[in-house]
């Protein structure tokens, strides 16, 4: 108590902040977990019920200083074109008069493509350079096509390139479709049921070999459309309505899309460097299994290995330096295929740098500390100290903050019989497909408290779930938000026929088999800090109202085996980007694939939709092909309001995120936010970012050339 008394009168908040504010104080005192202290143990005893408070208006957030990008049409921000010259890096100059590279007009594509001045925030660059960054995921190896991961933070992004590009988008003032890449142009059909594509002629990869559509069949059949081989797209991720979208080669660079459906112009955004990194199929083909006999599955996932430098890729950088859990070293590729308009082969930078971290908060200290050149402020309890960071005068790096699309959210299992193995998960699965249990847990979140948990301050406020208040689909009268009230959850569950009938202050199951049980759930959190502590918050807000949390803490991979094997209760998360532009995602807004929603996955058994997922696949399934933007958002209106009055996952805080990047960086598109289509790397579009001389820093590798050799890792 001595501690509650001591938060009550340090912070003057409320009973219930002063309990979350302690759940986390004593989780870093001790080494065991709140749930197991004393203080917990006393909770708070339910005693009859009261009212029910219901929805109420959901506020407006307040004016504050937010990036705003500076828009272009398409063609003025990229082309396709020949041009009379062309020239390139003085390290590769040297590589050419060395006898190591054909003349840089050879290794370029027919066409290239040319990024334009106009929209370029600094004008064209100069060559040199570094930038620095961290990264926080194991690299398991080069084949993505094959579910591997490079590391992530940026590191996956340099790597791999897809048919069109999503990233940017926030830049585009015509129309919010990705931008043409390895496609440069394609063509819908009079009846809207085929699309053709033509691809940049003449492009090659970083060894040389040319880039064509093989590449792309390879990625599609071998790769996504082949179940035995671990692709974050599948099958069911390319249908509609169940029926098949199937793709096909016409000649080397053109391929066709059919649809069973006029014009679904959301695919597109499956085609993104999300969803569609194509792989190298002259690399992979010779070690997958349906062209090689000799050849099994996971010999095929781990043929390229973190050791087997350089890889073959289409990135505008190459790996060529790997020291495990150290450091990777990326250098220019020399046939990247991208220059600016006076012909100057990109990237304009020489190197990129990742250094290894245990996690993401600690690439947002390095960069405090001037030890590298980037990170996303994506975690609250760091924004007070990039703030204070950012008045010394001698700060190497600036933050512009975006559109409120920093969500965490508690995810509750609404799966009938996924991962159902004993009569306890068969009674807490109805109760989590129940609208009122699911309000009860929503309406005892004080989430003006979480906020204050998490960070005092403007930074954050409370969020009722559903889409992000900064997506352009967001409309404010959709959002229904039921306050926090703890005598309506103890009302709530006391219809649903729970009493605390032995006196310990957690209601107990009076019929069914576990009649006479505590209420007790599960809640898994990940890694990410803000995720960590609004778990460690949820165990006294619950007890408030009669109901054990026992909480575990899981690592990535231990998510994805619960996930996908349906055995979880809740879970804390920071949400995706569906909630931010659904367009691009419209697949995990629903029970659409057998994989999404994550907290209503289908198993061997076919799903149960609630009514309410009945409307909601509805609504998506006519939004995803809806052409006309003005109806797209209506739709999203009566989609936010059937999610939040439900309470389908119950949203906590909001908040923004802020992009943080090195002050010496020249050509950051304005307003590039950390996380809307993409992450910062393919938002930024680094090749074509430029350091002055006289701001450069020492590189690692100077003077390296990627030569692959004609197989990277082979």
């Amino acid at each position: 108590m001595a501690v509650l008394t001591a938060l009550r009168r340090h912070w003057k908040l409320t009973t219930a902040v002063t309990l979350v504010a302690a759940a986390v104080v004593l989780s870093q005192l001790v080494d065991t977990p709140p749930l197991e202290q004393e203080s917990y143990r006393a909770g708070v005893h339910v005693a009859g019920v009261g009212p029910l408070v219901e929805a109420a208006a959901y506020p407006a957030a307040a004016e504050t200083l937010v990036g705003k990008p500076k828009r272009f049409a398409l063609e003025r921000i990229l082309t396709y074109r020949r041009l009379p010259s062309y020239s390139q890096s003085p390290v590769l100059d040297k590589a050419v008069g060395e006898g190591k590279l054909p003349p840089v007009a050879q290794r370029l594509p027919d066409e290239p493509q040319v990024m334009l001045t106009g929209a370029m925030s600094d004008g064209e660059g100069s060559y040199g350079g570094v930038w620095r960054d961290v990264y926080a995921a194991p690299t398991e190896g080069w084949n993505w096509g094959a579910g591997q991961s490079q590391g992530y933070f940026g590191v996956n992004s340099i790597v791999q390139e897809a048919l069109v590009r999503s990233g940017p988008i926030y830049r585009r003032s015509d129309k919010p479709e990705p931008l043409p890449n390895l496609a440069r142009s394609w063509q819908w059909s009079e009846d809207g049921r085929t699309l053709t594509m033509h691809l940049i002629r003449g492009a090659k990869w970083s060894d040389g070999h040319p880039f064509t559509a093989d590449d792309v069949l390879f990625t599609w059949t071998d790769l996504i459309l082949d179940e035995k081989v671990r692709h974050n797209a599948s099958r069911t991720t390319w249908q509609i309505d169940g029926e098949d979208v199937d793709l096909e080669r016409v000649d080397d660079y053109t391929i066709r899309w059919r649809f069973p459906v006029p014009r679904p112009t959301q695919l597109l955004f499956k085609m993104d460097e999300a969803d569609f990194p194509i792989s190298p199929a002259h690399v992979l083909r010779p070690h997958h299994p349906r062209h090689n006999a000799t050849a099994d599955y996971v010999r095929f996932e781990n043929c390229l290995p973190p050791q087997a430098l350089p890889p073959v890729t289409l990135g505008a950088w190459v790996p060529v330096h790997y020291e495990t859990d150290v450091l990777l070293v990326f250098r220019r590729n020399p046939y990247y295929w991208k220059v600016d308009e006076r012909g100057r082969q990109l990237p304009y930078l020489e190197e990129v740098v990742f250094e290894r971290a245990n996690t993401g908060v600690q690439r947002t200290y390095r960069t405090l500390a001037g030890a590298a050149d980037h990170t996303n402020a994506e975690n609250p309890s760091s924004f007070v100290e990039i703030t204070k960071r950012l008045q010394d005068p001698a700060a190497h790096f600036d933050v512009k903050w975006g559109p409120e699309t920093l969500g965490f959210s508690l995810l509750i299992n609404q799966s009938a019989n996924l991962g159902v193995r004993s009569a306890r998960d068969g009674e807490l699965r109805r109760l989590f497909r129940t609208q009122r249990f699911r309000r009860a847990l929503s309406q005892a979140m004080d989430r003006r408290g979480l906020c204050d948990v998490l960070i005092r301050g403007p930074f954050l406020r409370p969020w009722p779930g559903g889409l992000f208040p900064g997506s352009p689909y967001f409309r404010l009268d959709s959002a229904v938000f039921y306050p926090y009230s703890v005598e309506t959850s103890r009302r709530l569950l006391a219809e649903l026929g729970f009493r605390d009938t032995d006196g310990d202050g957690i209601v107990n199951w009076t019929e069914g088999p576990l009649a006479g049980d505590n209420l007790v759930l599960a809640l898994f959190t990940g890694e990410v800090p803000a995720c960590l502590t609004l778990s460690q918050a949820m165990v006294p807000l619950l007890r408030q109202v009669g109901i054990q949390v026992n909480l575990r803490r899981l690592a990535s991979t231990g998510f994805r085996a619960v996930t996908e094997t349906g055995r979880w209760e809740l879970i804390m998360t920071r949400n995706g980007q569906a909630y931010a532009v659904p367009f691009t995602r419209v697949v995990e807004l629903a029970p659409i694939t057998r994989q999404t929603p994550s907290w209503h996955r289908e198993g061997a058994e076919p799903r149960r939709l609630q009514a309410f997922e009945a409307d909601l696949v509805d609504i998506v399934n006519r939004f995803r092909t809806e052409a006309d933007v003005a109806k797209r958002k209506e739709l999203m209106a009566r989609y936010n309001r059937i999610y939040t009055e439900n309470v389908y996952s119950i949203g906590l805080v909001i908040g923004r995120y802020g992009l943080a990047l090195a002050k010496r960086f020249r050509n950051t598109p304005h307003g590039a936010p950390v996380f809307l289509y993409q992450w910062t790397w393919d938002n930024v579009q680094a090749e074509q970012m430029w350091v002055r001389p006289d701001e450069r820093i020492a590189e690692i590798m100077p003077g390296v050339v990627p030569l692959c050799g004609g197989g990277g890792g082979r």
